[in-house]
């Protein structure tokens, strides 16, 4: 397996398309480490040769293709770095997630009066 050690430093001053191609150079790197050919992985990913290709060159890509080739090569634990609650529901998510749940309508009690006795 190769070790990719990252200088931190090197990028803080990064562009997007530097960014890009950072990342697709590490995707193709693991890819051919792990002795897998575009065609197979595009087809594990269920994603295109053209939406890996675009990936691998730094030519822009969708975050799900991100996701599912990282998928297909086992290193969701790419994904959960950028998790930074440790897995845990954030409060500010589960109070999102609450407000945007309908609640069931409660209707009021209605009282029954006794005609005999209102008489």
């Amino acid at each position: 397996m190769t070790i990719i050690m990252i200088n931190k430093s090197a990028f803080s001053n990064k562009t997007t398309h530097e960014w890009e191609v950072r990342i697709g150079e590490q995707f193709r790197a693991l890819r051919i480490d792990q002795n897998i050919d575009q065609e197979s992985l595009a087809e594990r990913a269920s994603i295109s040769r053209g939406a890996l290709r675009n990936l691998e060159s730094g030519a822009g890509s969708s975050l799900a293709t991100i996701i599912k080739v990282t998928r297909a090569l086992a290193r969701t634990d790419w994904l959960e770095t950028l998790d930074d609650t440790g897995g845990e529901v954030s409060p500010m998510a589960l109070l999102r997630l609450q407000q945007a749940t309908p609640t069931a309508r409660q209707r009021s009690s209605k009282r029954s009066v006794d005609k005999r006795s209102a008489s």
